[in-house]
């Protein structure tokens, strides 16, 4: 009696047993169509471009171009303040297919340089031949403004017993 039982409840379920495949990512394509008049990144103003605040957006237009949401092959240069500490954040898409199903692992962030020949050196090995070749000069660009926004202005502090 005892012995049958305990047989059945640890036989393998055969429903768990089979493979579960995967859907297929949708086209990009699609996604840009299905997401470029409404989605809550998109940031309107009268007599502007329509602006897009999405992450991986490298010009923060709303264009196929440069959509984070849309593309398979993302690229983004932004600042990340930890405490007192900024640094410069480059943002690329994952290599692992498994991770484009997930929207929070879709992204990679990865420091770069703040020293303008080694940071120039990383964004363009990011673009690379066979990356995004085409935002590579926008890239380096906005690189050059990161940094010198993280400069800071020198406070002159005027003496107050300076000869009258």
């Amino acid at each position: 009696f005892g012995s049958s039982r305990c047989q059945t409840l640890t036989r393998p379920c055969p429903l768990i047993l089979r493979s579960v495949s995967m859907p297929a990512a949708a086209a990009a394509d699609l996604i840009w169509e299905c997401v470029k008049g409404n989605n809550s990144f998109i940031r309107k103003s009268p007599n502007m471009p329509v602006m897009s605040a999405e992450p991986g957006n490298l010009c923060g237009l709303s264009s196929f171009k440069f959509s984070g949401l849309a593309n398979k092959k993302v690229l983004d240069l932004s600042v990340k303040k930890t405490g007192q500490k900024e640094t410069i954040v480059l943002t690329t898409r994952s290599k692992k297919a498994s991770k484009g199903q997930h929207p929070g692992y879709m992204l990679v962030e990865s420091g770069v340089k703040k020293n303008a020949k080694k940071g120039l050196a990383q964004v363009a090995k990011a673009t690379g031949a066979f990356y995004r070749r085409d935002l590579q000069e926008l890239a380096e660009k906005k690189y050059a403004k990161v940094k010198t926004s993280l400069k800071k202005k020198k406070v002159v502090v005027k003496s107050r017993r300076a000869a009258k």
